[in-house]
């Protein structure tokens, strides 16, 4: 009986703590999973990097086993990006900004370092140099005298560099935010409208398909990273809903859970981890009717319409059990 009784405890406890304190209960511990998964998936994509000069021919099976442990480190990170973006800003820059998002402020010459690029798209631009599009490289070289083409390790030093300096960077920077994530008590607008900004923001991954500007662009992984923002939004709306459904709120609750299911069958008509592939004619300004038929453009119609704040979205409706909930808007950036 002595072992039973605090079991018993803790569930009357659970049972009758208010919904707003289980919710962020359970949001904060599926932000702290991924966090403690990115840190291992980062720790192994540091080990297994040679320390000689290498590539995708010279070396496979460690490039096979870096992408791989890439990949994971994305879906980790993105399922949960809404609320460390908000929490850790710089960290979140230094982590997941675009290459040519760090070109704004300079140009980096030293691919393999930790200063100027760094964090996911810096490793990915280099594990995945001999993939890249067409469409990238002429977008990146449009970039002008800060450009520089992707490569992999062509030194002993490169490669040192990579392994104990970009890789080393991405590791420490991860482990920092798992580490002050841990004890932060976690906020209701951080939680939920961070996890809400990050759907908003999938509009303009399919908006940037079409010109080589894509998030994930190297990997031809962004449709992974957006099931993964899904994933977050989804997990993150699950232990907000009985907060939102105490308030009699069932039929929004049931909009918000159609909404997501509609998301979820979008991504799932599209096998594989990249978007579909713009049609040479697209516009994302006025496109055709036939453009909207295809592939990527149903994707695109339907992105388009769920992340929108016009009435019957599925941000619309997370947006309104936002204010119905009282969930204060996020600080200006």
């Amino acid at each position: 009986m002595r072992s039973i009784l605090p079991l018993a405890l803790a569930s009357t406890l659970v049972a009758c703590a208010p919904p707003q304190n289980v919710a962020l209960s359970e949001t904060k511990q599926y932000v702290q999973t991924n966090l403690d998964a990115l840190v291992v998936a980062s720790t192994e994509l540091c080990a297994a990097a040679p320390t000689t000069a290498w590539s995708a021919t010279s070396q496979p099976t460690p490039v096979a086993t870096m992408r791989a442990a890439w990949k994971r480190v994305r879906v980790s990170y993105e399922r949960v990006e809404g609320s460390i973006a908000v929490l850790f800003p710089e960290l979140d820059v230094a982590t997941d900004e675009r290459y040519d998002g760090f070109l704004e402020n300079g140009t980096d010459t030293a691919l393999f370092d930790d200063v100027g690029v760094t964090g996911v798209h810096a490793l990915e631009r280099i594990l995945f140099s001999d993939l890249i599009s067409a469409e990238v490289k002429t977008f990146e070289e449009g970039l002008g005298s800060k450009y520089r083409p992707a490569a992999f390790p062509a030194t002993d030093a490169e490669a040192g560099d990579f392994k104990n300096k970009l890789c080393a960077k991405l590791v420490a920077d991860v482990t920092k935010m798992r580490d002050e994530y841990q004890p932060l008590a976690l906020d209701t607008a951080s939680a939920f409208r961070g996890v809400i900004g990050s759907m908003q923001e999938q509009h303009e991954k399919t908006s940037f398909a079409a010109t080589g500007e894509e998030e994930s662009r190297y990997a031809k992984h962004t449709l992974a990273d957006m099931r993964a923002n899904l994933e977050g939004a989804t997990k993150t709306y699950e232990a907000f809903r009985p907060w939102l459904q105490s308030k009699g709120q069932s039929a929004l609750d049931a909009e918000i859970i159609a909404g997501l299911a509609r998301v979820k069958a979008g991504f799932d008509a599209v096998s594989g981890d990249a978007l579909p592939t713009p049609p040479s004619t697209w516009s994302s300004v006025s496109p055709s009717a036939a453009d909207l038929e295809t592939p990527f453009g149903k994707l695109y119609s339907l992105v388009e319409k769920e992340t929108s704040t016009s009435a019957g979205s599925l941000v619309s409706a997370m947006l309104e059990a936002a204010d119905v909930l009282g969930i204060p808007p996020l600080p200006e950036s």
